[in-house]
């Protein structure tokens, strides 16, 4: 019976022209964020940023869910509700982020993971369960753990992706047990000059590796939902791929790593410009015979062109809301192929 709950969010989740708003930055993200437009830093102009989005018009037309932050999820929009309580009102299932960050892999120094200190490995499993009532109990349907993966010289290392695999198939088979839906995140990051070739690779191989351990820890697949990255050139390499490029290797390292059973595949924007992630999710839907649904999981590709608009001033509310109406509008355009620029005018 579990199961089939689980089964039945996910599939929600991964609704046909819909996607998932990613509103978890942490306060330091957010911070910096904010820092770009001389945004005060504080927990009510965080509070007030949260409800313009979650208050615009229309967005329930193109979001099945948003993903919240701890701090997010206990807030209230002006007229008193809970912003979990806001979304779920509009048919917009609410998330939350549970993993706690990341801790060096390794050290000069010597200790479990030592000889590749450039890389991470993600925490939070210690007091996951306890967590994970209390949100629920907050309407939190489905959560997200994200793990780092680098390329770059000797990078990354086998080590390093097997055990932020083991770590979070370990959060997905806890977050099921519990009855919530698991998003497993593991972002290959854009930072570097690698090529597209190398980065296709990387994600094959972080993937691979991933539902190898997701098998063994029992996790069913169609009550889970994967949040990975585009597969393309560093952002540092000189070169710019094309959409349709970026978009056949994508699918291709995803056809060679990601079970059929899978509920679904939201990307998610990684340091791409809002039209670039746009334009390339729009290509990716064009691709024939996938085996599972693909959408977005964007964060700064939907939100960074209406902060910029709202800037902190409550007179810029409005017009920063039509410019998020449209983001989210056009990209969900976009997860069914039928994306054009006059989307975004």
């Amino acid at each position: 019976m579990k199961n089939n709950k689980l089964r039945e969010i996910a599939a929600g989740l991964m609704a046909k022209g819909k996607g998932i708003l990613a509103a978890d930055e942490s306060e330091g993200t957010c911070g910096k964020r904010f820092d770009a437009y001389g945004i005060a830093k504080t927990p009510e102009t965080r509070r007030v940023w949260r409800e313009l989005l979650f208050t615009t018009p229309e967005i329930e037309k193109g979001l099945s869910g948003v993903i919240l932050f701890d701090e997010t999820i206990r807030q209230k929009a002006s007229d008193g509700r809970m912003f979990g309580e806001l979304l779920m009102e509009r048919g917009i299932l609410a998330g939350i982020k549970v993993d706690q960050k990341t801790e060096p892999f390794g050290n000069a120094q010597g200790g479990p993971f030592a000889g590749s200190p450039e890389e991470e490995v993600t925490k939070g499993i210690e007091g996951l369960p306890e967590r994970l009532a209390e949100y629920a109990k907050m309407g939190a349907k489905f959560t997200k753990w994200r793990a780092v993966i680098r390329i770059g010289q000797g990078l990354p290392t086998k080590e390093c992706i097997l055990e932020n695999a083991k770590r979070m198939a370990e959060y997905a088979r806890i977050v099921q047990a519990t009855g919530l839906v698991p998003i497993v995140e593991p972002e290959v990051l854009l930072d570097g000059t690698h090529t597209i070739e190398r980065c296709e690779k990387v994600v094959k191989e972080t993937l691979t590796v991933l539902f190898e351990a997701l098998a063994e820890a029992k996790v069913d697949l169609k009550g889970l939902i994967l949040k990975t990255s585009m597969v393309l050139s560093g952002k540092d390499s000189g070169k710019k791929d094309s959409a349709k490029e970026i978009a056949e290797a994508t699918v291709r390292a995803l056809k060679a790593s990601v079970p059929k059973e899978v509920a679904g595949i939201a990307f998610l924007s990684g340091g791409q410009t809002p039209l670039g992630a746009t334009e390339n999710l729009n290509e990716m839907a064009k691709i024939q015979n996938k085996p599972w649904p693909l959408t977005f999981s964007y964060s700064r590709a939907l939100q960074d062109p209406v902060m910029a608009v709202w800037s902190g001033k409550e007179a810029n509310l409005k017009k920063a809301q039509e410019i998020f109406r449209k983001r989210v509008l056009a990209t969900a355009a976009a997860s069914e192929g039928k994306w054009t620029p006059k989307l975004e005018l």
